[in-house]
């Protein structure tokens, strides 16, 4: 039942599957998708979690190495002969010779999806009007919208859009954490104002040289966006906070010094920033990892973004979950 993977599993460093699946469905394809339905016992990746099969695809990842390939092997059952799959591994699976060695049980979900399947496209849609998805399904019947009638034996999973992050400045620890950043599956784009005409040699990381306000308001701070202002210019600076602070943008950290925030702060309650906003600026920028050389501050920053993001989903625990409980998200942090 196995079929083998490769050596090397760089197939799972992408945890957003939809742009695999686009790309079997527009390429003419049917493709698979397999999605964790339910846990017991912990595990290693949360219900959702998905993977994606096709002719000459896979991505994604269900249990670091301990199912993938037997997930794999029903995948391409379920290619051949459309019929979807209900796994189950750990406690009451008809393969007990398959061990997770979490203790945990999962079930996962295999469908087959065809090129024209109207709830992709529907995905699809929302994923590029960067609006909040709803997919249900039971492996037969599937819709997706931004809100959908539910039935019984379907599987629920909410797709929230793509999250991007801003990055203002052009020294080495602003590379580190939009290189970082892209790194980690954010939109990223670096924003240097009057900046060299020649792109940062980083991968997936946009570019503008623009002054912060219109290279922001390019971007488009919505809800999943986080801004991360670094550029070591107190009036670049100063007119990045102005514009991403009142914003739907539910992140935004600041590097400088602590000694200067005061003075920071004034001058945006100066300029009219409500204390609301303010509440929501990170300063210094990142998580308390003690580290000042740029990858250490890029760690730190793109940490806490992941964090933010994590919790804004509806997350309740995780390793910063104590952290949150004590200082609360959108803290200025002295």
């Amino acid at each position: 039942m196995d079929t083998p993977l490769p050596d090397w599993p760089d197939y799972g460093l992408a945890d957003d599957q939809r742009p695999a699946l686009r790309r079997a469905l527009t390429a003419g394809r049917p493709a698979v998708l397999a999605t964790i339905a339910a846990l017991g016992d912990g595990g290693p990746r949360p219900v959702g979690t998905q993977m994606v099969f096709a002719e000459g695809l896979v991505s994604g990842f269900l249990s670091g190495g301990c199912v993938e390939g037997d997930v794999a092997g029903h995948a391409r059952a379920c290619l051949a002969d459309g019929a979807p799959r209900r796994l189950v591994y750990g406690e009451g699976s008809p393969w007990p010779d398959i061990r997770l060695l979490c203790g945990a049980r999962i079930e996962i979900l295999v469908e087959r999806i065809a090129p024209d399947d109207a709830a992709a496209a529907q995905l699809f849609r929302l994923m590029d009007a960067r609006r909040p998805a709803v997919w249900v399904s039971d492996g037969v019947r599937r819709a997706c919208g931004e809100a959908v009638d539910e039935w019984t034996g379907a599987l629920i999973r909410r797709h929230d859009p793509v999250w991007k992050l801003a990055v203002i400045g052009g020294d080495p620890t602003a590379l580190a954490i939009a290189q970082l950043g892209a790194q980690s599956g954010f939109e990223t784009t670096l924003v240097r104002p009057r900046g060299p005409a020649t792109p940062p040699p980083l991968a997936r990381v946009a570019y503008s040289r623009d002054d912060p306000a219109e290279a922001l308001a390019a971007v488009g701070l919505d809800a999943w966006t986080a801004v991360a202002v670094c550029s070591h210019d107190l009036e670049i600076d100063h007119e990045a906070l102005e514009a991403a602070l009142p914003s739907a943008a539910p992140y935004v950290g600041l590097l400088g010094a602590r000694k200067r925030l005061a003075e920071r702060l004034a001058r945006l309650r100066a300029a009219g920033v409500d204390e609301t906003a303010i509440s929501k600026l990170r300063a210094p920028i990142g998580l308390d990892l003690g580290g000042k050389a740029p990858w250490e501050v890029a760690v730190a920053a793109v940490g806490e973004v992941i964090a933010v993001k994590t919790f804004s989903q509806g997350e309740k625990e995780g390793p910063d979950a104590k952290w949150r409980e004590d200082e609360g998200l959108g803290t200025v942090r002295d």
